[in-house]
């Protein structure tokens, strides 16, 4: 293996020989240098792992040399070691990127410890992390086998959240196997669960139940609407929990947040059904009864999400609520930017609803164009194409104008999405529905034990093309594909992700009530 290979820089060199002595032992390959210009010309020959940088010199001064080693290389570690402990000078090294600073003298030791806080730090973290999992895998097993209830799954599914990020800085890929395992484990039991319970949330609509998409705003949004403090409702379509975790890290030092919770979506886990139950309060099978104009069944080729602000002022009407609100669907960063430049007179509103299809956008771009597919290949580089997009997006610029005005924000979603892997045959007819994670139609061949079907679609409030028609469910990773051209439709969406089914990464939502910081 290479030895790691240090330069030291200092106008004292010779009285560092025990110090590199003392490296040389512990493995350490160590160059040293007495002054900056020196220094500059073995950064440009030779590839270090670590620079020590004494700040005191004569000639360029250790800041200075700093800056031009920059230009350089961007990369290398820079430990800045001084006599001074002087704050403009700590400030001055600090702003110029370095990775440690030390006070002279130095030990031996000292020098050895910032070597590994810098450069076995990832290495470090890696093994205490997998001894952390290790640990923690048993009681998560223990967990997965005795949630009973909805909120037991809550503690699980955050529970696993947290893990799957902290691993994802690990470099052991057999923890993140072996974490993989786990997950698809709590998800097998968690379609159990749904499967046993979910006619009954329905048909109860009790408050013991969880929040499920028709009662969002009943039990979770309209308590929040006082009256004398503007309430911005933003709804991120096709968010998961976890990329709602990458995006509260941004949102550090703006606002704190007040309530994190987490609600479940409604089956089909789309937009067309979940959002639109969301908006109307009403599931779907009562919303075409009654306002049979606002919903577009599967097979008709009209947008199925263009009633929304129809639907949500109906919801108010029956509920006799009558604050002031307005509706914004922002669908690109122009119409996110024009937003912007109305928020101050938005600011009148009681509640502002604001749906942003950004990463609904993504996530079918992932399926269908090949570059997207490379940059989002996994779970941890779809959180980081959702974080790039935030942090650069219209919607974080609002956040932040709002930020310094008296309101209260709610963050949330209308479903999640899962990455698939596992094709299941079925047949249908030319009208049965196309997505791969649910299907609706009257001529539906499959194995009842790979789905989680629902034949009477009535009993789930969802509406019907035929009177013999029914829904299936994909669930965990499956996905379903058709018999004709079944190897080449199954390896074409392997690994996208989809939603529209039964998982919790899918039905298991966040909801977020922040406040501004000041």
């Amino acid at each position: 293996m290479r030895k790691i290979r240090i330069l030291w820089t200092d106008d004292e060199v010779e009285v560092l020989k025990p110090h590199i002595f003392f490296l040389g032992e512990k493995g350490y390959e160590i160059d040293t240098c007495s002054n900056g210009n020196d220094t500059i010309d073995l950064v440009r020959q030779n590839s270090y792992d670590l620079i020590f940088l004494d700040e005191n010199m004569p000639g360029l001064s250790g800041i200075e040399t700093l800056k031009l080693i920059r230009e350089i290389r961007t990369d290398i570690p820079v430990v800045m070691i001084t006599k001074s402990d002087e704050e403009e000078i700590m400030e001055a090294a600090i702003g110029s990127e370095i990775a440690d600073y030390l006070i002279k003298p130095v030990k031996p030791k000292q020098i050895l410890l910032a070597i590994k806080k810098i450069l076995d730090q990832k290495r470090l973290k890696t093994e205490i992390k997998s001894t952390d999992y290790r640990q923690e895998f048993g009681r998560i097993g223990s967990m997965i086998s005795s949630a009973a209830n909805y909120s037991d799954w809550k503690e699980l599914f955050r529970k696993l959240t947290f893990w799957e990020s902290e691993l994802e800085k690990s470099d052991d890929r057999s923890m993140a196997e072996v974490f993989r395992m786990q997950e698809e484990e709590a998800n097998a039991s968690f379609v159990k669960f749904v499967t046993r319970n979910y006619l009954n949330w329905l048909s109860r609509q009790s408050p013991d139940d969880p929040i499920l998409s028709p009662s969002l705003f009943q039990r979770k949004i309209f308590p929040l609407v006082t009256g004398n403090r503007p309430l911005f409702m933003i709804l991120i379509d096709n968010m998961r929990y976890d990329q709602w975790k990458v995006i509260s890290a941004e949102l550090s030092g703006l606002f704190r947040i007040i309530e994190e919770d987490i609600w479940f979506s409604i089956l089909p886990t789309v937009t067309q059904y979940s959002r639109n139950a969301i908006f109307a309060g009403m599931m779907p099978l009562q919303i075409g009864e009654t306002m049979p104009h606002f919903w577009i069944n599967d097979d008709e080729e009209e947008g199925k999400n263009n009633y929304e602000e129809e639907l949500f002022r109906s919801q108010l009407a029956r509920k006799g609520l009558q604050f002031k609100w307005s509706y914004n669907k922002i669908l690109n960063n122009s119409e996110g930017k024009k937003l912007n430049e109305k928020i101050r007179q938005m600011l009148t509103n009681d509640l502002n609803v604001v749906v942003y299809n950004f990463v609904d956008i993504l996530s079918h771009a992932r399926t269908e164009m090949e570059i997207i597919r490379d940059l989002a290949g996994d779970e941890p580089a779809y959180r980081s194409l959702v974080r790039s997009w935030f942090i650069h997006s219209p919607l974080l610029e609002m956040l932040k104008i709002l930020s310094d005005q008296r309101v209260r924000i709610v963050i949330t979603t209308d479903h999640g999405n899962i990455r698939v892997k596992n094709p299941v045959k079925v047949i249908g007819d030319k009208k049965t529905s196309t997505n791969l994670r649910y299907k609706m139609g009257r001529n539906l061949d499959y194995n009842p034990s790979e789905v989680f079907e629902i034949k009477e679609p009535a009993r789930a409030f969802l509406p019907k093309s035929n009177i013999s028609s029914r829904y299936i469910f994909a669930t965990n990773k499956d996905y379903l594909v058709y018999q004709n051209n079944f190897n080449y439709y199954a390896g074409y969406y392997r690994n996208t992700f989809q939603h529209g089914g039964l998982s919790m990464q899918e039905m298991m939502l966040p909801f977020a009530l922040l406040e501004p910081v000041t």
